[in-house]
């Protein structure tokens, strides 16, 4: 079952008390958006700096994940993978009954992190997010949710703060979310490499990346992805919106579900190699777009 639903309440109904699990480029503005929004929010990071400024939003800043969770109705976990992320909620123990959302990608971790939840009795709600650092910060990330009917009506109003659009999926079951978000980015690295291709093909043949940019804006070929990284790659403002070395991990992810599932994903293959070239070559914490410099040796 697919669908998208609107909160029948608004954002910050119930005055729910949330713990943000992790403030990195996406669970930090999805921290403070809650908070405008009229929750009650503690935030923790491993790294404790990375989320102190959110208090001049109105956000708690806890000196541990346990302390983070203490009281919240709500635990929002946006982490790197699944095994860090089970390795956090296990530290923190949010008291039964508590609703957990993961909304990190953790690829077919999602089912480690179930079993646990239903040993720990947390209600999980599986609701990674696509987008990045801008619609992140602007509140319309689209959020792909799997959960139990039961969770919809408490985890709607969050969702409705930090996102412009639900996408709920699956029976009911965590799972087919996190699922979904794997065949997405192999979309989206599909389209990272081949911006980053082009570009590099062009310098090479002598080409102006100006004319290669006109020949395909406003034709079949275009959409807002390309002229975002294509931008980012001619102007060298390569500010991380989602990073190599992050990319490089969900391709792996992608890469380790197909293999289960006995699918031949190529394109993904060869987009982590670029990816882990980039790293290496010193551009791991810069924009995915800079797998660029990947099809130069001496970048």
């Amino acid at each position: 079952m697919t669908s998208t639903a609107p909160s029948a309440a608004g954002p910050g109904a119930g005055h729910h008390a949330v713990a943000v699990l992790g403030t990195g480029t996406i669970g930090a503005p999805m921290a403070r958006n809650l908070a405008r929004a009229g929750f009650t929010v503690r935030a923790w990071n491993r790294t404790r700096a990375k989320a102190e400024p959110l208090a001049a939003d109105g956000v708690a800043v806890a000196d541990s994940a346990s302390d983070a969770v203490r009281d919240a109705d709500v635990v929002v976990t946006v982490l790197p993978d699944g095994p860090r992320t089970l390795d956090v909620v296990r530290e923190a123990t949010p008291k039964p009954g508590t609703v957990w959302v993961q909304s990190g990608t953790v690829g077919e971790g999602i089912d480690e992190l179930a079993e646990y939840a239903a040993r720990a009795g947390l209600l999980l709600v599986d609701a990674p997010v696509l987008g990045t650092r801008q619609p992140a910060e602007q509140g319309t990330l689209t959020v792909l949710a799997a959960g139990a009917e039961t969770t919809r009506g408490t985890v709607q109003p969050l969702f409705d703060a930090i996102g412009s659009r639900t996408l709920w999926v699956g029976d009911g079951a965590p799972g087919p979310a996190s699922r979904l978000k794997l065949a997405l980015n192999s979309w989206v690295l599909a389209l990272t490499t081949g911006v980053g291709e082009a570009l590099a093909l062009a310098r090479g043949l002598g080409v102006d990346a100006d004319d290669l940019v006109a020949a395909i804006t406003g034709g079949p070929l275009d959409n807002a992805y390309f002229q975002t990284k294509s931008a980012a790659i001619r102007s060298g403002d390569l500010t991380p919106s989602f990073s190599v070395d992050n990319a490089a991990k969900d391709a792996g992810l992608v890469l380790a579900a197909a293999e289960r599932a006995g699918i031949r994903v190529d394109a993904v293959a060869a987009a982590r190699d670029r990816f882990r070239r980039a790293s290496e070559q010193g551009h791991g914490d810069e924009d995915m777009a800079a797998t660029y410099f990947a099809s130069f040796p001496d970048a």
